[in-house]
């Protein structure tokens, strides 16, 4: 799965949109599906917020039902101001927050953990209950293999070293990760809702 620059930017826009929004600042701008048609698409997605690179808040949706767009509308309002590890996020702090979005791949089964390539993939543990890690928090974190599989366990909360005793039920799925820091253009503010950043190549086309 591709996106094209515009493509990204108009997704980041619609979540800080969707973000704002709940301040009663901002609407999310309305979608083009037929210019847009892969936004359109039903893929699960994960929008992460940090301020000054520290989690703030990350939800996501493993399976969707809904366009990539609204799915990310939805997951952004939700990291804000529904993830249980933190408080919900205040006006002040939206003016620090950068956005990172996560669009999943298919998800993938496995025989092997020797299959897990860290950096690359990431994992969908389904042991009784459910449990998710981007890829890109190994690399954040420098895992190997067997912390990324502890890691996934406590996440599920199972003990640490259960992945050893068998081999779980484990799938892998690849992600297109994209943020706000890492897309070209500077921002300025939206006339309509003085508070949001919008991408110059998105508010002028």
């Amino acid at each position: 799965m591709e996106l094209t620059d515009d493509e990204k930017k108009i997704l980041l826009k619609a979540a800080r949109e969707s973000i704002l929004q709940e301040f009663s600042e901002c609407d999310v701008t309305e979608i083009d599906y037929k210019a847009y048609p892969k936004l359109k698409m039903k893929l699960g997605a994960f929008v992460t917020l940090h301020i000054n690179k520290e989690l703030r808040g990350c939800i996501g949706y493993i399976i969707a039902n809904k366009p990539l767009f609204e799915i990310v509308v939805e997951a952004a309002k939700h990291s804000a101001f529904g993830d249980p590890r933190f408080a919900e996020l205040s006006r002040d702090e939206f003016d620090e927050i950068e956005i990172e979005i996560s669009v999943l791949s298919e998800f993938e089964p496995i025989k092997s953990y020797d299959e897990i390539e860290v950096g690359k993939h990431g994992l969908l543990l389904e042991e009784g209950g459910r449990a998710v890690l981007l890829p890109q928090v190994a690399t954040e974190q420098n895992y190997n293999r067997a912390q990324f599989l502890t890691a996934l366990c406590h996440k599920a909360g199972l003990y640490g070293n259960y992945w050893k005793e068998r081999m779980l039920n484990i799938k892998v799925f690849t992600a297109l990760v994209f943020s706000e820091e890492e897309i070209e253009g500077k921002y300025e503010l939206c006339e309509t809702c003085p508070g949001c950043r919008i991408f110059l190549s998105i508010k002028s086309g």
